[in-house]
């Protein structure tokens, strides 16, 4: 009788059991398969394009020139917004010098990149290399520098330090909590992104290659102030700006950067050798050859050339020539590839 009883009630928790079983099935796979990706050698996204790989145009868009809609402006540039507050205060003191009239909007590479497919503008200054929708027919790139991009973190984490893996596990999906820290137990991992640029090589892609690889609870924000102020106010978040921004922006909170693998984002040696990963570049695209080249946005270029070797320290910004001198790889103007 007793057994019959026990055999009823096993026979009823078996759809419990089951349930039981899909639901672990469901939390662990996951947490693994993201481990395993994490942890293998194809996350990293690519950190240049071919300078040889161009985008193909129509050959009515090749004929046409250059058209501001501002009508009475000598040149237009776009600039994105990582360096705009640098950059505009340079392009306009040179304009004066110049006594040339020069519109300088606060855009983003998409918006310089846009600029450019329509012919409205005779400069573009991205904060990432180029895709190959970017390489017109026409357009020059010229690298004015790179610039660290710092993991951010709340000031009450005590983590000073991250190995690279580490920081993929946390942007990934693959560690969950803050372990062995005085956060309290509870106080989850919160990676906090901000994809922009999604087909053009480098930046947060030298992370983490797509937004695939980010973990499901990932926070997107669209812009630097919003990823300063969600990093400042959690804190058990992390993301990632430059310490330009980081310094530009904290009146929308306080954050601290981690080292990665010993090697501190503030240090430009450490990101000339690459002994720390991250990083951004910044560079100019203007017009050569027949009814696009206009002599002012050139010698405008050579001007931002020579500014970026002596730009403040509060910028952060490592020069092209000091990448020449470390190995990194050039074609013309244009930095190409890391150091072998």
């Amino acid at each position: 009788m007793a057994e019959r009883s026990f055999i009823k009630a096993f026979k009823g928790l078996l759809p419990i059991l089951r349930i039981a079983k899909i639901t672990l099935i469901c939390l662990v796979v996951p947490l693994l398969f993201a481990s395993s990706v994490i942890s293998g050698k194809n996350v990293r996204g690519p950190a240049f394009s071919g300078p040889d790989n161009l985008m193909e145009m129509p050959a009515d868009w090749q004929e046409r020139t250059v058209k501001h809609e501002s009508a009475d402006a000598d040149l237009v540039v776009t600039l994105d917004g990582q360096m705009y507050h640098a950059w505009e205060p340079i392009i306009q003191k040179y304009a004066k010098e110049n006594s040339l009239k020069i519109v300088v909007n606060n855009g983003t590479c998409g918006v310089a990149a846009g600029g450019l497919t329509q012919k409205s503008i005779d400069m573009g200054v991205f904060c990432c290399p180029p895709d190959r929708t970017d390489r017109l027919p026409g357009v020059r790139f010229h690298t004015l520098g790179i610039a660290a991009i710092a993991l951010i973190i709340h000031p009450d984490n005590p983590h000073d330090n991250v190995t690279l893996e580490q920081a993929r596990q946390l942007f990934g999906g693959a560690q969950r909590n803050w372990s062995g820290t005085t956060l309290k137990k509870e106080t989850l991992v919160l990676p906090v992104g901000r994809l922009h640029c999604k087909l053009r090589p480098g930046h947060w892609r030298l992370l983490l290659d797509n937004k695939e690889l980010f973990s499901p609870d990932l926070f997107e924000v669209g812009a630097m102030p919003d990823m300063i102020a969600k990093v400042a106010a959690n804190p058990g978040a992390i993301g990632y700006e430059t310490l330009w921004m980081m310094r530009y922006y904290e009146d929308r909170g306080r954050t601290r950067f981690l080292k990665i693998n010993g090697y501190s984002p503030d240090d430009p040696a450490n990101v000339v050798s690459l002994k720390y990963p991250l990083y951004r570049v910044y560079s100019y695209a203007v017009w050569e050859g027949r009814n696009l080249e206009k002599p002012h946005a050139r010698k405008l270029g050579e001007y931002l050339m020579q500014q970026a070797e002596q730009l403040e320290a509060k910028y952060s910004f490592i020069p092209a020539s000091a990448l020449r001198k470390a190995g990194w790889k050039f074609r013309g103007n244009e930095l190409t590839g890391e150091p072998e």
